[in-house]
Order: C-alpha cells, then structure tokens, then sequence
C-alpha cells in the first residue's frame, strides 16, 4: 500500500511539474512578446506613457479633421443622378454631349467634328454593359465638370478628353477616348485620373489651372505637358514623381545631354508695326495635355 501511495504521489508531482513547465515556457514567451513590443517604434508605452491611449486620441483628431474638411470634398453630381436606366443614360447622354457643344459654341472654343467627349461607344446604344451604367453615370458628370473647366477660361481649342474603361461596350470605342491608367483607392479616398488635351495661349493655361484649383469638386491636377501647337513632343512638368525612380517628390525630371549641341538661337529683331510700337515677343499657340485627377471620399465606415 505504502509502494503504491509513493507511485501515486510521485506521478502526481511529475504531472505538476510538466504543468509548471508548459506554464514558465508560456510565461517566457509573453515576456518575450511584450519585450519586443517594447522595442518597437512607436512601442505602446509603459506605466508613464500609454501610447496606446495616444493613437487613439491622434486617430480621433484625424477623423475630426476628415469630418471637417468633407465640405471641401464636394462630389459631382452623376448623369443622371438617380434611376439610372438604360433609357434614362442614354437620353441624358444625348443631352449632356448636346448641351457641351452649344457651350462651346458659346464660349468659342472648337471641337473635333461631331465630338461625343469620350462617349462614343455609347452615344449610339440604348442598351448597355450590364452592371456599368453607375458607372458610367458618374463618368458623365465628371467629364462634363471637366470639359466645362475648360471652356470656362476659354482656351482656342478642346482636342480631346480620355477616361478609364468601365464598361464592356467601352471595348468597341475608338483608343483615343480612353486612358490606360485605373483608379487609385486608399483608406480614404477614390482618385479617378482623366486626361484632356487643349489648345491655347499662356493666359487661358493660366485660368485652366486656376479653375480647377478654385472649384468646388477636388481636382487634382498630376501633371502639365506644354508644347508648341505644331510641334510633336514638348516639355513635360510632372508633379507626381512618386513613382519615378531616382527622383525626389517635386523634382523636375530632365532628359540625358545630347550628343550633338543644337545651334545657337539666333536673338529675335524687333519687328516695327505700322503704328510705332514696336513687336518684341509674338506668342505662340500651345497644345496642353493636363492629367487630372478627381479625389472622391469613401463612405465613412
């Protein structure tokens, strides 16, 4: 009996030692986890500073600054706005494209013949891809806040205005109404790039620019090509060299010397008008290519 209470006692010890092990090695290890918790950077504290507490009181200023800058983030309003049926976008469409002509034709501004603003795969249909026509919808308004940007500072010429495919029917329009780019999304916001190509002067650039930066919608404009009307490439001013390498953000990309030196210009003699005054400069008419992008809130989660 006595062997027998040893062997008991003794598998009862044993099984409490294997206890105590597997506890100090669990123990070690959330040690182990909290010490490397400890060294990180930003660490969540410790009984001075609870950083933890920290965040969460940066992350509820942050969202109060989101909240309060919503107002600034006025989106545009879709065509049509509501029940968006086949019919209805294509009656609308019609509209919209017919509407943007005569204001165009109002604002001087000359259009390719027959131009559709980057709808002509759908100008034609009455029944569309299914699931796009949301899409599609905002589309429309947005290419019209857009083009109307434009006409508003008057520029001589709208060539063309490109947008990313949404639909299957975008597949049968011609290349040059569409972007190969795709929308950026972030924990905060949608960035829907678009492109739209002028022709004017320096001081309808100047309003162009200064019309997206004063609107009421967030434009984002990434990047400025500039060239001669006639001439088939120009200087580009990039404002997004994120993902240029080598670059820093706002520094301006420059192409590798030539070979051969181009020859000197030659200075421009003034030109004696008729009535006295002299001609020292004559401007010349420019293409513009703008890459703008339209920054659009996510639904508050």
């Amino acid at each position: 009996m006595a062997l027998g209470l040893l062997g008991a006692g003794g598998f009862y010890i044993y099984k409490g030692w294997v206890r105590n092990s597997e506890a100090a090695d669990k123990l070690n290890e959330i040690y182990g986890t909290l010490r490397g918790l400890q060294g990180q950077t930003p660490s969540p504290g410790n009984d001075k500073i609870d950083n933890t507490k920290t965040a969460k009181e940066q992350h509820r200023h942050v969202r109060s600054w989101i909240d309060a800058s919503e107002k600034y983030f006025k989106p545009i309003p879709a065509i049509p706005a509501e029940n968006c049926t086949s019919e209805a976008f294509a009656r609308e469409l019609r509209r919209t494209v017919d509407t943007l002509q005569h204001e165009a034709d109002s604002a001087g501004v000359t259009l390719p013949p027959k131009y559709d603003f980057s709808f002509s795969a759908q100008r034609p249909l009455v029944r569309f891809a299914p699931g796009s026509l949301e899409l599609l919808a905002v589309q429309l308004g947005e290419v019209k806040a857009i083009t109307e940007t434009v006409f508003s500072a008057r520029a001589n010429t709208l060539d063309s205005i490109q947008r990313v495919r949404v639909s299957e029917d975008d597949i049968a329009g011609p290349a040059g109404d569409y972007i190969d780019n795709h929308a950026i999304t972030n924990d905060l916001a949608v960035i829907t790039p678009y492109v739209v190509t002028f022709r004017c002067f320096t001081p309808e650039l100047a309003r162009v620019i200064s019309a997206f930066s004063l609107a009421s919608n967030t434009f984002l404009i990434k990047a400025v090509n500039v060239q001669p009307a006639g001439a088939s490439s120009g200087v580009s001013s990039d404002y997004n060299n994120a993902s240029m390498p080598g670059l820093a953000p706002g520094q301006m990309p420059f192409a590798e010397p030539m070979a051969q030196m181009p020859p000197p210009v030659q200075p421009v003699q003034p030109v004696v008008g008729k009535g006295g005054l002299q001609t020292v400069l004559k401007e010349q008419l420019l293409r513009v290519t703008l890459e703008v992008g339209i920054v659009k809130l996510l639904p508050k989660r």
